[in-house]
């Protein structure tokens, strides 16, 4: 066999090399920036005497005398894989519009995530400072949120059955959750629905992502027996802290209902589905795959049905009628964006989007996450609407001005290599 010439040798090596030092500098980073998991501990930060302390201007509440006036002071509590980053965009285009002030992490697009949320994780966080808005990924630590945001501030916050939600939190963060790299089908979500316990360590890095994500979410101990009456209570708070629980399975519903709770205009709620994951060569969870995904996740489904029986409440004292109705005019006034905005009229693979501005971030070892193309000729009234609506999410933080260097760093490293 005929030696390799000196030089394509030596360019080898030094790729070798390089490669070497970039992964041992990427792992290194990477322990760096993601703090320790503690799943069941919440602190309060030592200036917890000073809160947020709101100009006399701001406005306490949406109601007034004469009528209601627009909510400009909302805690999103951004849950993982329930249409959150549409929501996201809502939230960033009325924010931006009105001028208003984000609470945005520092460094990263979340809030140190998995560690529960701090104040002082807040990019240019003073003691007494005040936000109007705060809607990036967090471990829920109510007290610490609470006392950024004016006194009557609204809480949001948006749910999905269980079950789909774990099929979809299954696929994209599977790879980084170690102990599914055993699973060996080619159906590796059937496989660990087979017997779960086999596989599942709570104590596993990553693991919290397969199973009970909404409870991990919103800050309770996901691995609580189902029947604890904590259960229970954990459930009953949230519906004392959250002023509107939307479901994603009823997204057009839930808009509904929160343009009415925040006062808001039409355009302000209008909206492209962001993030959304292309169709999995894997066939959905169905029969009783599906019965064993909401069994695994049995806490996420107490929460779910009663706050899918809440919603239907509000529906209910919305009124029926009218809410059909609003719904049409909003899913009209969405298609009519559609044909202004939309090259090709929908969302395309991240190797068709032309734009890098209009590429969305992509799960490790994937490009699953559609996107979209702007037409090239968008009347005056609705060129800037129509971007703001398809930048995904770390392009809308940067417009914004969140400090996001070590996202951006993390990005250069996977695309170095290939990741």
């Amino acid at each position: 066999m005929p030696l390799l010439p000196k030089k394509r040798w030596e360019s080898m090596a030094k790729g070798l090399v390089l490669g070497a030092l970039f992964t041992s500098f990427l792992l290194l980073l990477y322990s760096y920036v993601v703090p320790p998991l503690h799943p069941n501990v919440a602190t309060t930060t030592s200036e917890s005497t000073a809160p947020c302390s709101p100009a006399s201007s701001e406005p306490e509440t949406n109601r007034s005398a004469g009528g209601c006036q627009p909510q400009q002071n909302i805690v999103f509590m951004k849950t993982h894989k329930t249409a959150s980053s549409t929501l996201l965009n809502i939230l960033f285009r009325f924010g931006q519009k009105h001028g208003l002030k984000f609470a945005f992490p520092n460094g990263r697009n979340d809030f140190h995530y998995p560690s529960f949320f701090e104040r002082s994780l807040v990019q240019d966080y003073r003691p007494g400072a005040c936000f109007n808005i705060i809607c990036n990924h967090m471990r829920f630590h109510y007290e610490e949120v609470r006392r950024l945001v004016p006194p009557g501030a609204t809480f949001i916050t948006v749910i999905r059955d269980p079950a789909r939600l774990f099929e979809s939190s299954f696929h994209y963060f599977g790879s980084m959750v170690p102990l599914t790299w055993k699973l060996s089908s080619r159906d590796k979500l059937a496989e660990f629905l087979q017997d779960p316990d086999r596989y599942y360590d709570p104590s596993g890095y990553n693991a919290h992502y397969l199973r009970n994500l909404l409870f991990f979410d919103l800050g309770y101990d996901s691995g609580l027996d189902p029947s604890s009456p904590r259960v229970q209570e954990h459930i009953l708070e949230v519906e004392r802290r959250f002023h509107l629980v939307l479901l994603q399975e009823y997204f057009d519903e839930s808009l509904v209902l929160l343009r009415e709770l925040l006062c808001w205009d039409l355009e302000d709620v209008l909206y492209f589905k962001l993030n959304a994951r292309r169709d999995s060569p894997v066939p959905r969870l169905s029969g009783e795959l599906y019965r064993r995904a909401t069994a695994w996740n049995l806490l996420d489904t107490q929460l779910y049905r009663h706050f899918n029986a809440t919603f239907w409440r509000k529906v209910e004292a919305f009124g029926r009628r009218r809410m059909a109705s609003e719904v049409a005019t909003l899913r009209s006034a969405n298609e009519r964006m559609r044909r202004i905005c939309i090259d090709g009229g929908q969302a395309v693979d991240a190797a068709a989007i032309q734009e890098s501005a209009m590429q969305p971030w992509q799960p490790l070892g994937a490009k699953s996450i559609l996107g979209y193309n702007l037409k090239k000729s968008i009347g005056q009234r609705h060129e800037q609407l129509c971007r703001r609506m398809l930048t995904p999410e770390i392009q809308y933080l940067s417009d914004l001005g969140a400090n996001l260097w070590v996202t951006k760093l993390w990005k250069h490293l996977r695309d170095f290599l290939r990741w």
